[in-house]
């Protein structure tokens, strides 16, 4: 018996490749290439990292996260008064026209003005302290042999009593008499004289009353006293049968107390509250204007409920802001990576981690469409192109010509520029996204597919097809384009990771997807801020680093695919 194995059957290692079909050849040149498996391995776990990472995730796309902290608001505003302040007469107004008249007829110290047909007199009580009467006539009389003809003006009425009033005046050469509860003037011009009623309507002051109680109120007469004891350095006065006590603080305010209780301030600091409806305690008021003196940057008062509470003086070109702290609910932005946000989140407190997932989506699924336009576009024109020759091959080339001549980064801003003009949808700027890149890039595989088929129409097999009466679509997709194939494959799987490139730049320049998706160009848009660039790595590094690895994958799967294809292009 002999030892000799019988390998008749047996294959050896040159047998074996030749018994396998050609896809079985590329694979198995594809798998054996070592990069290819790399870019292979990188690209399924970007798949599974962006279409199956975000449905596990446990929060959403736009999932906002919140914190509360304690964030310093606007309280108050202070500042020294240097406008006059106008209180009217209970029952009547001072209209805004008067007030500017009045500031002018100040300015140029004049004792009286006109407004809206109305005159007014101007009586200085004290620095910065006017009384302001109104004038207004009323009636022309005209006295023949003893007897008053009254001539009314306007819609002015004069009653008996002051016809009656009038007329003893006149007798004693008075200028002024009392009818009715009011006093009323007497104007000569020629022979007629001038009846004019009026009397106080207003005081302007640049001095400032601050209530010591939110119920606490003032009146026209109340501030007119008070005013004028303040000018008199008087310790004490009278209004309305009560009486009330002065002293003058060490910063310059006068404090009015009534039966031993503060009752108000007259001071030259108004401080007024942000918000309407709020009530500034005295002890508030007085606290904030000793931090100003002192010019301290903080100051304690005593709110409603007696706590102390630290408010913060901030002094902008002598007028000063007092900013109070308070709990407040806000966005959970630029929070640094934790156990509950692995990356951290973003400027809008939305978790990194899940919107690089969703990202990976959008991005990817970019990159496939416009892919898949390219393609569909370069075939059906490339190959009608080869194929035919003639004039529709010169037609063909010239709109391929005229393609690859438009400026792409222009349009693309244009483009993007005219729908945030018209505010179109974000969802639809994707697809818009999508068409617009196809429409550009697919000359590149047309010119390949053309050159491909003028080579291969020539062949043998082709004019088999020719002689058996195959008609002509069938001829090119059926026949033609098959052995085109693999050369698209590789520009393919290449230009994936160029389209990739180009929807992060678009996005990186905010004319690519907008918020509130998420793609990891616009992701990548956040190191438009210096601030964020330099001190918030795990916003932008991580979406940086996916678009590399992911473009990376795709290049060496290409380069893996055209060395399958074609061993003789393997350097």
């Amino acid at each position: 018996m002999s030892d000799n194995k019988n390998t008749a059957t047996a294959l050896d290692d040159e047998r074996r490749v030749k018994v396998l079909s050609p896809g079985q050849l590329v694979a198995k040149r594809f798998f054996r290439n070592r990069l290819a498996m790399v870019g292979l391995i990188i690209l399924v776990t970007m798949f599974v990292f962006s279409f199956i990472g975000g449905m596990v995730s446990p929060y959403g796309e736009s999932e906002v996260f919140r914190k509360t902290e304690a964030t310093w608001k606007d309280y108050a505003g202070a500042g020294y008064n240097s406008n006059f302040i106008f209180r009217s007469v209970d029952g009547q107004e001072l209209p805004a026209a008067a007030q500017q008249k009045f500031i002018l007829a100040v300015n140029k110290s004049q004792e009286s003005f006109d407004a809206d047909g109305v005159t007014y007199m101007l009586e200085k009580c004290g620095e910065d302290f006017y009384t302001l009467s109104s004038q207004q006539a009323l009636a022309t009389v005209l006295t023949l042999k003893g007897k008053s003809s009254f001539k009314e003006i306007g819609d002015a009425t004069v009653t008996d009593a002051i016809k009656k009033a009038y007329e003893e005046a006149s007798e004693k050469e008075e200028t002024t008499f009392e009818a009715d509860g009011q006093t009323y003037f007497i104007s000569k011009s020629g022979r007629e004289e001038t009846i004019s009623g009026g009397g106080e309507i207003a005081l302007a002051t640049k001095k400032v009353f601050n209530a010591a109680k939110a119920d606490t109120g003032s009146d026209y007469a109340f501030e007119k006293e008070a005013l004028l004891a303040s000018e008199a350095n008087a310790s004490t006065f009278t209004c309305d049968g009560e009486t009330y006590d002065m002293q003058i603080l060490e910063n310059g305010a006068t404090e009015i107390s009534k039966d031993g209780e503060i009752y108000a301030t007259i001071s030259n600091l108004l401080v007024s509250p942000q918000a309407s409806g709020t009530f500034l305690s005295l002890e508030f008021k007085e606290a904030a204007e000793q931090a100003i003196l002192a010019k301290e940057k903080t100051f304690t008062a005593a709110d409603e409920s007696g706590e102390e509470i630290t408010y913060q003086l901030q002094n902008k070109n002598q007028q000063y802001i007092i900013r109070v702290q308070k709990q407040t609910t806000v966005n959970d932005t630029y929070h640094k990576p934790s156990v509950k946000h692995w990356l951290g989140t973003d400027g809008n407190g939305m978790d990194m981690l899940t919107r690089l997932m969703y990202g990976g989506r959008i991005s990817l699924m970019i990159g496939f469409v416009v892919i898949v336009i390219e393609i569909v576009l370069g075939i059906i024109i490339g190959g009608c192109s080869g194929y035919f020759g003639g004039w529709v091959d010169t037609l063909l080339m010239r709109v391929v010509d005229v393609v690859i001549c438009i400026p792409a980064m222009p349009l693309y801003i244009i483009i993007g520029s005219i729908m945030d003009y018209y505010k179109v949808d974000p969802r639809l700027r994707i697809y818009a996204l999508c068409i617009i890149l196809g429409l550009i890039g697919w000359p590149g595989i047309a010119r390949m597919v053309r050159g491909q088929i003028l080579s291969l129409r020539e062949q043998e097999f082709m004019i088999a097809t020719e002689a058996t009466g195959v008609r002509i679509s069938r001829r090119i997709f059926r026949h033609l384009i098959p052995n085109v194939i693999p050369q698209l494959i590789v520009i393919a799987t290449m230009g994936l990771g160029d389209v990739i490139l180009m929807e992060a730049t678009l996005s990186f320049l905010g004319i690519g997807v907008k918020f509130p998706y998420a793609s990891w160009g616009n992701i990548v848009n956040a190191v438009n801020d210096v601030y964020v660039l330099t001190n918030f790595w795990f916003v932008w590094i991580p979406a940086g680093f996916l678009i590399l690895i992911t473009v990376l994958g795709f290049n060496f799967v290409g380069d893996g695919l055209r060395d399958a294809f074609d061993p003789k292009m393997k350097r």
